[in-house]
């Protein structure tokens, strides 16, 4: 199978590099940047260098660009994609992405599909890619009512061959309003917590609490802002909900109830160890 990627970042540089290791398909890419095409022949994470024209001969094309730049590719290549082929993107939300362009493609003989691999690093682009960055991690597939379901097989399969750790299927809305807490708050979060004027004082103080809450404050503001605004009302409600939290442990503090503030962290604690427990149980019955 001829496999293109659009854009060669840290995750399209990843699949990439993902596919060539674990796959015998044929992997060409399509990049801006010269000295960024140049690497992936030089590290072999691709056969070859192509153009927007070539995409009538690939069989799978995985946009690998901010979700604007997404849209706005797809939708001007239309007519280039292969008659039959899978096209999917990488981005981290979906309800927009989806909507916009799987009926357009469907029009010219193509099958749309919205994925979101879900792994990353603090850092970004294709210096970063890995051939191994999905080995322990799950691919989203988020088919809407209009999506050929051949294709999402097609997508599932192929996960599978680059060794995604488990593919999960849902639809886009759920997608967006799970990913607003499990992934997009938790740069919300880490953004905030490192503008304490504290920050500069914790050389020899911190250990792995720190590096663990402040990792992905070395965020692309580019795409998360992108990625935020996109997903606005479900980042904002997840927002309120740790607000509303932290507000109950301040003033816990700072009425000196330390019975409240012992029952909170206990809460917290029994709502951790249920949530790993139907974690544990949900893996062992998965087949």
């Amino acid at each position: 199978m001829k496999i293109a990627i659009v854009g060669l970042g840290l995750i399209g540089g990843s699949i990439a590099k993902t596919l060539k290791k674990n796959t015998r398909h044929s992997v060409y890419a399509i990049v801006r940047n010269q000295k960024t095409a140049e690497a992936a022949l030089r590290e072999e994470a691709v056969d070859g260098i192509i153009t927007a024209e070539d995409l009538r001969d690939m069989d799978f094309v995985f946009l690998g660009l901010y979700a604007g730049a997404t849209i706005s590719y797809a939708l001007e290549n239309a007519d280039k994609f292969k008659k039959g082929a899978v096209v999917c993107d990488t981005c981290g939300i979906k309800k927009e992405i989806v909507e916009a362009l799987t009926l357009p493609l469907s029009e010219k003989g193509v099958s749309f599909v919205g994925c979101h691999p879900m792994a990353g690093r603090e850092f970004s682009g294709f210096a970063y890619s890995l051939d191994n960055l999905f080995d322990n991690a799950s691919c989203i597939i988020t088919p809407n009512k209009d999506t050929d379901g051949e294709a999402v097989k097609r997508l599932d399969a192929l996960a599978k061959e680059m060794r995604f750790r488990k593919t999960v299927i849902t639809d886009p809305d759920t997608h967006d309003r799970v990913i607003a807490f499990t992934s997009q708050l938790a740069h919300i979060v880490s953004a905030s917590y490192v503008k304490s004027p504290s920050l500069f004082m914790q050389e020899g103080f911190s250990a792995g609490s720190f590096k663990d809450m402040t990792r992905v404050a070395y965020l692309n503001e580019d795409m998360w802002t992108e990625l935020f605004m996109l997903n606005r009302k479900p980042l904002s409600y997840e927002i309120g909900c740790v607000i509303n939290a932290l507000t109950d442990y301040k003033n816990a503090l700072d009425s000196g109830d330390t019975d409240t503030l012992h029952d909170l962290l206990r809460e917290s604690r029994e709502l951790k160890e249920k949530s790993d427990e139907l974690t544990s149980q949900k893996e062992i019955e998965r087949p």
